[in-house]
């Protein structure tokens, strides 16, 4: 028998990249079907959604959601990375450079911003992904792309030496790259800067709270539930689900893609607006 449909929240421990979090839970799952919405580097930790089966196939609808972080950034050096894994390039003290400094400088990252993303992310430069490229000795040039960044606030400060340790918490749009901002804000303040630890609190409605923490003994999040919690939801009458399973439009006025059930609860398909009518954007069933 297959693995059953759903999402498994993971909260992935440092020293994993999202691959090895796949291949451990296609394991304990016994399943080949498993993928991820958004990667977390080897060094981060929190929350990694993954989808099973016929929920891979929602994994590209999730992509696009708000997600929220904390992290440390070390002000007084930079390095190849953006994080701490990289070689430091520069450094130069941050002994002169105050909290408020940089709660000041922190304000421009707020709201719709251009941001290059750092040259070791998993974005493909003619095909190959720019990590692969950097670390093959490569010069990478990347493109400034909008990011939105909702909310960035300083917490806690520790200095050590010529260093200064600022804690941030981020909730921003998929696609933000946040050891990009420890390396602008590093520059912003002209003393180089990069991350010493990152994690992810939330991606979209699935946090922290209800991830798994032991990849052997994993607790799967049906279809169902997954559908309800990231999407608005439409509960059909018999006829109209009958319509949709076989994969026809339907007279529903919708404000945005909305997931679809049948009468018994069952998740049907997601349904996105479309000239004054309901169309399919995937069906989840035959």
């Amino acid at each position: 028998m297959s693995a059953p449909s759903g999402l498994v929240i993971v909260d992935k421990p440092a020293g994993m990249t999202s691959h090895d979090v796949v291949a451990r839970v296609r394991r304990t799952l016994g399943t080949r079907k498993v993928g991820h919405a958004g990667t977390l580097d080897p060094m981060a930790t929190g929350v990694l959604v993954l989808g099973v089966e016929r929920a891979t196939r929602l994994l590209g609808h999730l992509m696009l959601t708000e997600k929220t972080y904390s992290a440390v950034v070390r002000l007084g050096a930079a390095t190849t990375t953006d994080d701490a894994e990289g070689e430091v390039t520069a450094t130069a003290s941050a002994a002169q450079v105050s909290e408020e400094d940089v709660r000041s400088a922190l304000a421009a990252f707020r709201g719709d911003i251009e941001q290059v993303p750092s040259t070791v992310s998993a974005i493909k430069v003619d095909g190959k992904r720019a990590y692969a490229r950097a670390r093959a000795g490569e010069e990478v040039e990347l493109e400034p792309r909008t990011v939105t960044v909702h909310a960035i606030e300083a917490g806690d400060f520790r200095r050590e030496g010529d260093y200064l340790d600022v804690e941030i918490r981020v909730r921003c749009s998929s696609g933000t790259y946040i050891r990009a901002i420890a390396r602008d804000l590093g520059a912003a303040l002209g003393v180089g800067g990069h991350l010493t630890s990152l994690r992810r609190h939330s991606v979209g409605p699935y946090t922290l709270e209800s991830a798994n923490t032991d990849l052997d003994h994993l607790h799967l999040m049906s279809l169902a539930d997954a559908a309800r919690a990231a999407f608005p939801s439409y509960d059909l009458e018999p006829e109209q689900a009958q319509a949709v399973r076989y994969g026809r439009a339907l007279p529903l006025e919708l404000d945005d893609l909305t997931a679809v059930f049948a009468p018994s609860g069952e998740f049907l398909a997601l349904y996105r607006p479309e000239g004054g009518r309901a169309r399919p954007a995937a069906v989840f069933v035959g």
